[in-house]
């Protein structure tokens, strides 16, 4: 009978080992001709550039640049109207100035609009048109106007835009 009671009392030796080794050889990954051969065309390329483009290369000086701009205008120019001289195909021709506030497929939108800028705005009213983008749909286009001038009409979209609204000028001409 074998006697097993002493067979634990030997430990096996284990050599100090490292588990994780990296085999790696002594040699760079890149080699020096390789750098050197890179170096030297990259030189060469440089010079053929400069050389060859003739580039001046020098340092890029700011220029001091000053705006000296002053806006001068007679202040009658605020009190009275300025007198423009008309051709004769201008007065052939009878125009009436409008201001389109927006268009709306919903007609209580257009008379919600209506009704914030009737303090601002004379002559609003509310007009049916069809949509030119998509034909047969019915809108409700917000206006103001007829305006006896261009600059009547201009006066009248600015207070507009005032108010958050993106107006357009209209102009509806017809021959005298």
């Amino acid at each position: 009978m074998k006697d097993f009671a002493g067979k634990n009392k030997r430990k096996k030796q284990r050599k100090n080992k490292s588990i994780f080794t990296l085999n790696r050889s002594p040699q760079r990954t890149i080699s020096t001709k390789t750098i050197t051969v890179v170096f030297m065309v990259s030189v060469m390329l440089f010079s053929i550039a400069f050389f060859y483009l003739k580039t001046d290369v020098e340092s890029i000086k700011r220029n001091d640049v000053s705006n000296s701009i002053t806006i001068n205008f007679p202040t009658s120019l605020l009190e009275n109207p300025v007198l423009i001289e008309v051709t004769d195909e201008i007065d052939s021709l009878k125009c009436e100035y409008f201001v389109q506030i927006g268009a709306y497929g919903n007609k209580k939108y257009a008379i919600e609009a209506e009704n914030m800028l009737s303090n601002q705005v004379p002559n609003i009213f509310i007009t049916e048109v069809y949509s030119s983008l998509q034909p047969g749909k019915l809108l409700n286009s917000v206006i103001s106007g007829p305006y006896k001038n261009k600059s009547a009409a201009n006066n009248a979209k600015e207070k507009i835009t005032i108010e958050g609204f993106e107006p357009n000028l209209r102009t509806r001409c017809e021959q005298k």
